[in-house]
């Protein structure tokens, strides 16, 4: 705790002093901002700790060591919380150039209601409300992951609204901010929990330290990348030493680096000290990195406060500014298959999906077991799939045309999650991953998913169908679609549900990997043809409709090659509607196969009984049926 406190004071002075450079900083702001980072980052990491750190008690419940760190998560959070609330009055008051004190409370409110950044914290504290609460009341480890998880999400509004989600390239921004937050919040929290967890003698440390030191590696590898790719997107190499936006850059950049020595010390001489019954060794530099990391944040929420030069660039296009980037003219066959923009989110994830799996199959390999090459496939072509969808031409054109957006929904719903469920990842995974049998490890923390009731209620015939196709009504046809479209981060939750939706149907239906909800061969084909009917008339009622979906923000990019906006929602309903007879042909051809193995391992193990009982079964059949015939 007093480390905590003096690596605040030192957070809040550097953010202060350097913010200093600009004309009327705003100081009360930034004093509420490193209050919230700093309640967010303990929270977090006190959270990581307890969840997957140190393991539970047998039974699920939480041990002495998640205990502690659950309740240290509930009083940060509530840190977080005030800081959230504090952050709507100074941030309305920040952003129109007037003292707090000048608003009435009826004022402050109808104010904030106006600026998204504003909205944005409103919305974090009352996830963050949600979540102290929740820290109070939970005891069990599956719990506790929601709780993290939550945490994690919390992070989401603010940064989505910042000046990352506006102007030129600002896809790219906010992508980069999201993996930049994230992987700092989970590596700055992550070890001052693990030095909570040493200073209290805590067990289990050098499992803990173990854990974190291969996760901190990751966060620090995903801060470079992504602060590389910010940086770019906001500014020239020239701006660098030209702005105080580049000076501050680049002081983030040696902290960076300097971090990533005391990281490589850590793991050479802490970690490894810790594993040799040391448990001192740990603390040694972990202070000193704390305070480090500290000062870092502090120099992050004043580059956050300091606007990016503008002298330098060309004044964004009404599209740039629109969707993030230009488009060089109609989605020819051509655009569509080369014009990429690498999305990375979603590309990330399909990169790292195929290199997890082949990881994976490596190890069965290596020791000797087979795999089946038609499962290899699939998987990766459904990360293509997914890869194709978002950061091909398609991708780059979804956003900006209905016809387009519909072809990468069909795929990212239809065609995509059914390659997923074939390419059996759970399955891979459970052979693959290493059985720990005292402390629970990644295929534990699977299987308890897998076991879960979240994972019964989604695979669940009536709760998967309601998701799957009533999902296309309910984001169309109410409204929805129309409101997310201005916003980056609407457009990244859409894929995100349209592959979660697919893949929860599909997996009972054609999945490899066992279901926790098993269908036997006919409810899978009448789950199935249950779906087409919803699924036709969608695109039908599109066909029909006379009204355009969103038609204020097409309208506004006026993009010369559409001209008529009701014909290409047609067509998009056109393409929803042809779009089933694809996947409805591979699940038929999947289930047809599945079926035939079945029946044929069916029949072999039949076999195998004959030949070890002496067909003791048919035997008894035949005498039956001659013991039947003596009565006649």
């Amino acid at each position: 705790m007093p480390l905590v406190v003096i690596g605040f004071a030192v957070a809040a002075l550097v953010a202060v002093a350097l913010s200093a450079l600009s004309p009327n900083p705003p100081t009360g702001l930034l004093v509420v901002r490193v209050l919230t980072e700093t309640g967010a980052v303990v929270t977090i990491g006190s959270l990581l700790l307890a969840a997957f750190l140190v393991p539970p008690q047998k039974s699920g419940t939480l041990a002495a060591d998640g205990y502690a760190a659950m309740r240290t998560a509930g009083w940060f959070a509530l840190v977080w919380l005030v800081g959230a609330v504090l952050s709507v009055p100074f941030n309305t008051a920040a952003a129109i150039d007037r003292p707090v004190g000048d608003f009435t409370f009826s004022q402050m409110i109808a104010t904030a209601m106006l600026l998204e950044q504003s909205k944005a914290w409103l919305l974090t504290a009352i996830i963050v409300s949600l979540l102290a609460l929740g820290c109070r009341l939970v005891l069990s480890w599956a719990w506790t992951t929601v709780l993290l998880f939550l945490a994690i999400f919390a992070l989401v509004p603010v940064a989505v609204t910042g000046h990352s989600s506006s102007g030129g390239s600002h896809d790219m921004a906010t992508n980069s901010l999201l993996f930049h937050l994230v992987a700092a919040v989970l590596w700055v929290g992550g070890l001052i929990a693990l030095l909570a967890h040493g200073r209290r003698g805590g067990a289990h440390l050098p499992l803990a330290a173990t854990r974190f030191s291969k996760l901190a590696l990751v966060c620090w590898i995903v801060m470079a990348v992504s602060g590389v790719v910010n940086a770019l997107v906001r500014i020239t190499p020239v701006d660098l030493v030209t702005s105080t936006y580049g000076w501050l850059t680049l002081g983030k950049v040696a902290c960076l680096l300097l971090l990533g020595v005391f990281g490589y010390f850590q793991r050479e001489r802490g970690v490894k000290g810790v594993v040799d019954g040391k448990p001192h060794a740990l603390l040694k530099l972990a202070g000193l990195e704390v305070l480090l990391m500290m000062f870092t944040i502090g120099l992050a929420v004043a580059l956050a406060r300091t606007p990016p030069p503008g002298g330098s660039v060309e004044l964004p296009s009404r599209t740039e500014i629109a969707i993030g980037y230009d488009l060089d003219g109609p989605p020819t066959l051509a655009r569509i298959l080369f014009d990429w923009r690498f999305d990375l989110i979603y590309g990330t994830a399909a990169l790292v999906l195929a290199l997890l799996y082949l990881l994976g199959v490596r190890r069965l390999s290596k020791r000797g077991d087979k795999w089946p090459i038609g499962r290899t496939v699939a998987w990766l072509c459904g990360c293509f799939s997914l890869l194709f969808a978002t950061s091909s031409g398609m991708g780059r054109y979804s956003p900006a045309m209905f016809s387009v957006h519909m072809e990468a929904h069909m795929v990212l719903s239809m065609l995509t999650p059914i390659l997923f469920v074939l390419g059996g990842p759970v399955t891979l995974a459970l052979r693959a991953l290493p059985v720990n049998k005292e402390v629970p490890g990644p295929r534990e923390w699977l299987l308890a998913f897998v076991h879960s009731p979240v994972a019964r209620v989604l695979t669940n015939p009536f709760v998967a169908l309601a998701l799957f196709v009533g999902s296309f009504y309910a984001l169309y046809f109410s409204g929805l679609f129309e409101a997310a479209l201005p916003f980056h981060w609407a457009h990244l939750a859409m894929n995100a549900h349209f592959i979660l939706a697919g893949y929860v149907f599909y997996w009972p239906v054609i999945g490899v990997d066992p279901s926790p909800n098993k269908l036997p061969p006919l409810g899978r084909l009448g789950l199935l043809f249950a779906s087409i009917p919803f699924h036709a008339f969608f695109g039908v009622v599109l066909m029909s409709s006379a009204n355009v979906i969103g038609e204020q923000f097409y309208r506004n990019l006026s993009l010369p090659w559409v001209q008529n906006l009701l014909e290409d929602q047609r067509l998009g309903g056109g393409i929803a509607w042809a779009a089933g007879e694809i996947p409805l042909l591979v699940v038929m051809v999947a289930l047809l196969t599945q079926w035939a193995r079945q029946d044929s391992r069916e029949a072999k193990r039949l076999d195998r009984k004959a030949d070890a009982d002496g067909d003791a079964d048919l035997e008894a059949y035949n005498a039956m049926l001659r013991k039947m015939a003596g009565k006649d």
